[in-house]
């Protein structure tokens, strides 16, 4: 795991320093990428210029929702959003240089090209985040303060997990890119509106299957002070480590048996 941390380590730093080589460049991508998540508060916003409520939430929650929901993913992006191009590496045959190499190839793909601009979504829902908890004048408790940071941590461990398993899926369905991303960039999309404008179906999918709810709707109830309207026990509420843990085992599994089966291209 050390060797693991510290391949991953150096090959970011490689990256970064070439990207920091045309800093201009580098600060207009990483400020286009902030703006451009922005929009999507934006018409959040627009939506309570016409309302005061959107499904039983105010304006300060669903920007909570929104924060966590972008931070999460912007995290597990920044760390291992280069998989999702992992089928075009397999399918030009690039892999196989990895797998000679003397680190573990998840920490050299996870690492490759690492794009530090990725951060512009991190700090831009960051700023959300902080602006919805001074609005919405909540007791912070100790419970309160440990169940967000669980849900900061927890939700980007669900969602890096999910760029592990995708990346895993590509090494057979090379053209799955966008599969991924429906999971990924879609799943945030609709974690940052309320789970109660969304069919029952739909939320049974993302709690019993693909366990996204976990990343930021069931402890927001708890950290939010509201009611359960989705009819489930308790203890769902502070469920987002077994929820991780489960992802994250998962993903584990998936990315040795595809690196197993993986032939090469041939050539």
């Amino acid at each position: 795991m050390f060797e693991a941390l510290r391949a991953y380590a150096l090959i970011a730093q490689m990256w970064v320093r070439a990207s920091m080589a045309y800093r201009t460049s580098f600060w207009l991508t990483t400020i286009g990428n902030a703006v451009t998540t922005a929009l999507d508060f934006a018409v959040i916003a627009i939506m309570f210029l016409h309302t005061s409520a959107l499904g039983g939430f105010s304006l300060p929650q669903v920007a909570f929702l929104y924060g966590t929901s972008g931070m999460t993913l912007g995290l597990a992006d920044l760390a291992v959003g280069s998989l999702d191009q992992l089928g075009q590496r397999v399918r030009d045959g690039s892999v196989d240089t990895v797998l000679v190499r003397p680190a573990g190839a998840l920490a050299q793909l996870s690492a490759d090209r690492f794009a530090l601009r990725r951060a512009g979504r991190v700090f831009q829902s960051a700023l959300v985040l902080a602006w919805a908890v001074s609005r919405l004048h909540l007791d912070w408790t100790a419970g309160r303060v440990l169940v967000t940071l669980m849900l900061l941590v927890c939700g980007t461990v669900i969602f890096g997990s999910v760029f592990v398993a995708g990346g895993a899926f590509q090494f057979i369905a090379t053209d799955a890119a966008e599969v991924q991303n429906s999971v990924t960039y879609g799943g945030s999309t609709m974690l940052q509106y309320p789970p109660t404008i969304y069919a029952r179906d739909l939320v049974r999918g993302v709690i019993y299957g693909v366990p996204l709810a976990f990343v930021n709707w069931l402890p927001a109830m708890y950290v939010l002070g509201l009611p359960d309207t989705l009819g489930l026990p308790g203890w769902f509420r502070f469920g987002s480590p077994a929820a991780a843990l489960l992802c994250a085992s998962a993903a584990a599994l998936a990315w040795r048996a595809a690196l197993r089966a993986y032939r090469s291209t041939g050539s």
